[in-house]
């Protein structure tokens, strides 16, 4: 592996085991991570006392979750190669000052149009997962990094945070003022994230190695983005808009959705969306360990199958009660958990001198999937007059993934010795028709 670090250095070991310093990485980019997860999606439980306040419409609202999803996915393939360049300590620390100070000023906002400009900001946070997975797949050797790229992106809890601390807190809080210019209520929770995004900033520059891993320092630009030609890096998108774009979107949407299909409280809401948030963030480790062990395939048909089926269930208007629509949401959040683990365990086995590139691209899309997946909801409900129009969008996306991943396979081995029938795809450097 290339690096730029001193020969000797922790960092410059060879990778016939975990290096000294993995273990730190490891852990302070999850923490950090699953903090600007909840910075990142915190206008999904934020969103409705915000609709009160300014007289929204579900449209306008829906517009500024989109927004900090767009900016939390935009830049993350670029922010995946600087970190393959410079390491991940120094780009997690610059994205944890700036989403701090971003998230401070949201408590400020005082119209619709400077809470979506505000919202905008705050969403770079959103791109630290990318940043993550390049910084952590340096640090660990292959039979590890399903693991270990699993348990990172089990910061993807950090989603249901904000629906547990929020509710009581803006209902404790309200019409109360703190230092005489921060406000009670929904305004306080972007402070108190601003303090932690600025605790962890110091514990990340303080607890890794100052001599990071950085694989493509001397690459160039069209080195690193060469693999981006393959077929298949677009095709493994496509699975990540279906179980990360979808998770985010309705881990934003599904408050909204508890409190005007089933008349539950925002503190009732919240929980219940948890219940989706857990096993779709908590599962992913079980889902990298079931890649390493099984193989990356079997999980993502387990997944597909999953998702057509809870999401045909929940599309069907008036068919669901709360216990029986919040017990299909918890599986669809399972397989959501496996899924995305398994998406990313191809990266490094089919470009392991190319994750921050690849890995951002995927990545990129996935997020930005869940930008579009939000206002779509709101326009599909619109059209319909069905809220459970939102899950027919869901069935749709998911069928296509597992048709083009069915087919794909399906005229691999067609071409191929029945020996590989195991394999997901051709080797990485085999061109993808």
């Amino acid at each position: 592996m290339t690096s730029t670090v001193p020969a000797g250095s922790p960092a410059a070991q060879p990778h016939t085991g975990e290096a000294p310093g993995s273990t730190a990485v490891l852990t302070l980019s999850t923490i950090a991570f699953t903090v600007m997860f909840a910075v990142w999606l915190m206008f999904g439980i934020l969103g409705k006392p915000i609709q009160k306040e300014f007289g929204l419409t579900d449209v306008q609202l829906s517009w500024i979750s989109a927004v900090a999803i767009l900016n939390g996915s935009m830049w993350r393939l670029p922010a995946g190669m600087i970190t393959d360049r410079i390491g991940g300590r120094k780009v997690t620390s610059a994205i944890l000052g700036f989403s701090a100070v971003a998230s401070f000023a949201v408590a400020f906002a005082n119209s619709y149009h400077m809470l979506l400009v505000l919202a905008f900001l705050v969403g770079f946070a959103g791109n630290s997962f990318s940043v993550g997975v390049a910084w952590n797949s340096a640090w660990f050797t292959n039979n590890r990094k399903g693991f270990a790229l699993g348990l990172f992106g089990a910061g993807n809890v950090g989603a249901s945070v904000t629906k547990f601390i929020g509710p009581p807190l803006i209902a404790a809080t309200a019409g109360a003022t703190w230092f005489g210019v921060i406000e009670g209520g929904w305004r306080l929770i972007p402070v108190i994230y601003s303090a932690l995004l600025i605790l962890l900033l110091v514990l990340v520059l303080v607890g890794t190695p100052r001599q990071d891993r950085m694989p493509g320092a001397t690459k160039t630009t069209a080195q690193m983005l060469a693999p981006l030609k393959e077929l298949r890096v677009w095709r493994f998108s496509l699975y990540y808009v279906a179980v990360f774009g979808a998770y985010v979107a309705l881990s934003a949407w599904l408050p909204k959705y508890y409190m005007d299909v089933f008349g539950v409280s925002l503190t009732k809401a919240g929980l219940l969306t948890a219940l989706f948030i857990f096993p779709a963030s908590l599962l992913r480790p079980v889902g990298g360990w079931f890649s390493d062990t099984f193989g990356p395939r079997k999980g993502m048909y387990f997944t597909f199958t999953v998702m057509l089926a809870s999401s045909a269930l929940l599309s069907i208007p008036n068919l669901l009660g709360v216990g029986l629509f919040t017990l299909v949401i918890f599986a669809l959040g399972c397989a959501m958990g496996i899924g995305k683990a398994a998406v990313y365990k191809h990266i490094p086995d089919y470009f392991p001198d190319n994750v921050g590139s690849v890995g951002g691209l995927v990545g990129m899309l996935g997020g930005l999937g869940g930008f579009f997946l939000p206002p779509l909801f709101a326009y599909a409900q619109q059209w319909t007059g069905a809220p459970t129009s939102t899950f027919a969008v869901l069935f749709m996306l998911t069928l296509v993934c597992m048709l083009w991943m069915h087919l794909t396979i399906h005229a691999m081995l067609h071409k191929q010795a029945p020996h590989l029938s195991d394999h997901f795809d051709a080797p990485s450097f085999t061109k993808e028709k």
